[in-house]
């Protein structure tokens, strides 16, 4: 559990540096996911859903992002971002 939020919080900043607000808040059955209000883009996250599935939605919001292969990630953030399916060098 504590590498799940570990990777959370890497996740949550590495988004935040390539752009996004991320927001957590609890939104019942809902999912979240990305979306772009007034301009920005933000990831929402339910709140209420436990940490490992708020940090796949949020690497899936990301993932595809071009500039993402750029950024310094630690090795099992990169790891994980693998086995999503997006390659890249690990450090």
């Amino acid at each position: 559990m504590a590498d799940t939020l570990g990777l959370l919080a890497e996740a949550r900043q590495l988004a935040a540096d390539l752009g996004y607000r991320v927001r957590e808040e609890p939104l019942g059955e809902l999912a979240g996911g990305p979306c772009t209000i007034a301009g920005v883009r933000q990831v929402i996250l339910n709140l209420e859903h436990p940490a490992a599935e708020r940090l796949d939605r949020l690497l899936a919001a990301i993932i595809a992002d071009p500039r993402l292969d750029g950024e310094p990630k630690s090795r099992l953030l990169e790891a994980r971002l693998r086995t999503m399916g997006r390659g890249g060098a690990a450090d």
